[in-house]
């Protein structure tokens, strides 16, 4: 599996990867305060590490894909933050939205589709923009199932988590690229 997705990880650096919802919060809120990712209801089921390890994985693709619907998901989950985090958590969330592809979708044409009734308005829009062009990195179980039944790569990233408390990923930085534990 650890040689599967370091092929996957390679093939796609250069196109980009989309990030999930709970996956972007983790980054979010541990761009704003690495010790809240502990303490927030939403970020609480992560650790600092797997921040550091969504940190490495994102600064190795050359574009990180989102949607207007991921992202005000984020916002909104961002908003049950205690009051006095928001001015730093939307500080935080301002300078790296800059960061993102944002590629929209109308919602209209989205409920229209066949995966709306079985996964709603943002996973619906996952499915619809990233077939053949990038990957997904999510944590959401369902949805890494029935990706790749539909020829679309998804890592869950609970797999790479688990992974990674054992075996932390380098970098060849004389090449600037990404070189994991998974490949040695």
């Amino acid at each position: 599996m650890n040689q599967q997705i370091n092929e996957i990880f390679d093939r796609y650096q250069q196109s980009g990867i989309l990030i999930d919802t709970n996956i972007l919060l983790l980054y979010f809120v541990g761009s704003y305060d690495i010790q809240q990712i502990s303490k927030f209801k939403r970020t609480k089921k992560f650790v600092v590490e797997d921040y550091k390890l969504l940190t490495r994985i994102w600064n190795s693709f050359k574009k990180i894909i989102t949607t207007p619907h991921i992202l005000t998901e984020v916002s909104n989950w961002g908003n049950q933050l205690a009051q006095h985090h928001w001015p730093g958590f939307y500080e935080q969330f301002t300078l790296k939205i800059k960061l993102l592809e944002e590629h929209h979708q109308p919602a209209q044409a989205l409920s229209q589709t066949e995966y709306f009734s079985r996964f709603g308005l943002t996973d619906t829009g996952i499915i619809q923009l990233v077939q053949g062009q990038y990957l997904v990195l999510t944590d959401d179980f369902r949805l890494s199932q029935y990706l790749p039944k539909i020829q679309v790569d998804a890592i869950n990233f609970n797999h790479i988590r688990m992974y990674n408390w054992s075996k932390p990923w380098h970098y060849d930085l004389s090449k600037g690229i990404r070189r994991s534990a998974f490949s040695q």
